[in-house]
């Protein structure tokens, strides 16, 4: 194998026979327990570059030994990497690298930390008396999922539970530490008075809504970057209902919802560089799961067959995990399209991630979902696309691209240099990206899909036809590659309420008739820009800022009628150190006159390894 310069960040070496990738990371700080990790998010190009020919998709044979590729990599469990790299054979090699190194490299291709047991409900110190049977999660006051109303993240006034009147007192009732974690990106889902959610530590939780004990926990394969979702099951003996999710390596899950058992687990993801980056959803019997890919990242680097991953969504039988559909966004199969200048063969076309929860329609038999930009130009049919789907068959009733020619990777110069991976024109990275579609109905039935852009505009659709009713920009200027609206509104079927991902955290209010604005909350001196997703209740919108604020807002005119700073410490009910930090991917999910809210996002500032919970 060719030698690389120690100095890189990335080395390769040979253990029992095979070739396994190094991870030279430097330390960083944090809220989490135990040493500091990277966790799944990184995937820097050198990755790709120093060790990619030897563990890339397919793998390699040398001397007729296989190196695994690196979706083998990851099937293995962090603690066996780690103890691989610690034996004589990897000596040569690995002698250089710290103990924290060693693990941080374990970790990455994992998805989840060493020490994952530190997780377990089993050592903590708040369980709950008893386990009361689960009732059925329409029976109480629930938010389950990424948002109700068709996404529309809209809780009514009887499962609220809260007024508008009531929000500028509500107070912190409890605060939950999540043992080894540096993240919190599962939005909570609450359903018969109790909260489930995942950690990025590979740990899903079920806990007590009022008092914060709890009931059990579960150790999944890799990271949960998903919203739980908890519907009924069948031919799972006396089980009645599950709760659905995914990892971020896209093994998708139903476990009882009463014990935390686990029921059945797929790999769904159709490309060894999938990612999940949220969660389900169910519906009539079924689960659809949208997948992304890192090769985004990876994607730039000369040494990479760039690329063949497709944006897709998959359809799962819910009572027993067998596939049932898979829909690429993109029709065309990748194909080669000749050699960069290294002689490394592309291929092409690639891209339309899904990054957001999918939107369903059991009535009419739809399945709704954004695409995100491509990955080789020119860019594909499919890409930066709103499309519809069958919910049986998976058969695309509609599409309409917005964006065309809209070609981005990562790390990529704003023009190709030549003989390189990159994109002839770059950008501009106009994802229809984390906002899952919001579907609202008039009271005649009809159907309108709003669909939001990381390019900072709105549009509205006819959702059976797929003609545009409407679209309307919120960016006053073309937005950097953080994106303007990213992870998506709130809409009480009159008006959407989108955050801005911009200096000043602001918040403007659209008419969903016409798509005219009708109030945008003046900047916020020292705040930052507002990309998670937002929630409402009858007269309040709630807002999530990167800097960690919580805020609440009159649906009225934008007043500020409650605020609340996250990224600090807490004293927590099961006795886990703990902080709060940024707001980044999912909202606060309000239900039985409490809130729910997870603090702390490493995409858009400091990570943290809070659940809070806030109450009258």
């Amino acid at each position: 194998m060719k030698a690389r310069v120690w100095s890189l960040a990335f080395a390769c070496l040979s253990i029992g026979g095979f070739s396994l990738l190094m991870i030279h990371a430097q330390q960083r700080g944090g809220a989490a327990q135990g040493p500091p990790r990277l966790g799944f998010r990184v995937a820097p190009p050198t990755y790709q570059q120093n060790c990619g020919t030897c563990h890339g998709t397919q793998g390699t044979v040398t001397d007729g030994k296989k190196a695994p590729s690196i979706g083998e990599l990851q099937e293995y469990s962090p603690e066996r990497v780690y103890a691989l790299l610690n034996t004589a054979t990897a000596a040569p090699h690995a002698g250089n690298y710290s103990d924290l190194q060693k693990r941080q490299f374990a970790e990455f291709l994992s998805g989840r930390p060493m020490n994952s047991a530190a997780g377990d409900s089993k050592s903590m110190t708040n369980k709950c008396s008893s386990n009361p049977a689960l009732q059925a999660p329409t029976s109480t006051p629930s938010w389950n999922g990424w948002g109700p109303g068709s996404n529309a993240r809209f809780q009514s006034s009887a499962d609220a539970g809260l007024t508008a009147q009531q929000v500028p007192n509500l107070k912190l009732k409890w605060a939950f530490g999540v043992p080894n974690a540096t993240e919190m990106y599962s939005q909570p889902t609450v359903v018969s008075s109790r909260v489930f959610f995942g950690s990025d530590a590979a740990w899903l939780y079920s806990l007590d809504a009022k008092t914060g004990c709890i009931y059990w926990s579960f150790g999944a394969d890799a990271g949960i970057r998903s919203t739980p979702v908890v519907a009924e099951i069948q031919g799972q003996g006396a089980t009645k209902y599950a709760v659905y999710f995914t990892d971020v390596l896209t093994r998708v899950y139903a476990v009882d919802a009463q014990t935390g058992k686990l029921l059945w687990k797929t790999k769904a993801g159709e490309h060894p560089r999938a990612k999940s980056s949220n969660g389900p959803a169910v519906a009539a019997g079924k689960v659809f799961v949208g997948f992304s890919s890192m090769e985004t990242t990876t994607g730039a680097v000369s040494t990479y067959e760039c690329c063949s991953f497709r944006g897709h969504v998959v359809a799962l039988d819910a009572n027993t995990g067998k596939k049932l559909w898979t829909r690429f966004v993109i029709d065309e199969e990748p194909k080669p399209r000749g050699k960069n200048a290294q002689g490394v063969t592309l291929y092409g076309p690639a891209g339309g991630a899904v990054w957001n929860v999918p939107t369903v329609d059991p009535k009419a038999k739809r399945v709704y979902v954004g695409t995100g930009n491509a990955y080789t130009f020119p860019a594909a049919m499919g890409t930066d696309s709103v499309l519809a789907l069958d919910m049986d068959t998976g058969k695309i009733v509609w599409r309409h691209q917005e964006v065309a020619g809209d070609a981005f990777i990562n790390n990529c110069a704003a023009t190709s240099r030549g003989g390189d991976n990159c994109p002839d024109t770059l950008g501009p990275d106009y994802d229809f990206g984390g906002a899952s579609m919001i579907l609202n109905f008039s009271r005649d039935g009809k159907g309108t899909l709003i669909a939001a852009s990381k390019g900072g505009f709105v549009m509205a659709f006819d959702a059976e036809k797929g003609t545009v009713l409407w679209k309307t920009t919120l960016a006053d200027r073309p937005p950097g590659p953080q994106g303007f609206l990213v992870f998506g509104g709130a809409s009480d079927g009159e008006t959407a309420y989108y955050g801005m991902n911009q200096n000043g955290a602001m918040v403007a209010a659209i008419n969903i008739a016409d798509g005219s604005r009708k109030w945008t909350t003046p900047a916020i001196a020292g705040a930052r820009g507002i990309a998670a997703a937002m929630t409402g209740i009858p007269g309040v919108v709630f807002s999530h800022a990167s800097e960690g604020t919580l805020r609440a807002h009159s649906t009225a005119d934008g007043k500020l009628l409650f605020e609340f700073p996250t990224a600090k410490e807490f004293q927590t009910v099961n006795e886990v150190p703990a902080r709060g930090g940024a707001f980044g991917q999912s909202g606060s999910t309000v239900a039985g006159g409490m809130l729910f809210v997870g603090s702390g996002y490493n995409g858009q500032g400091s990570g943290g390894n809070v659940l809070l919970a806030f109450g009258l």
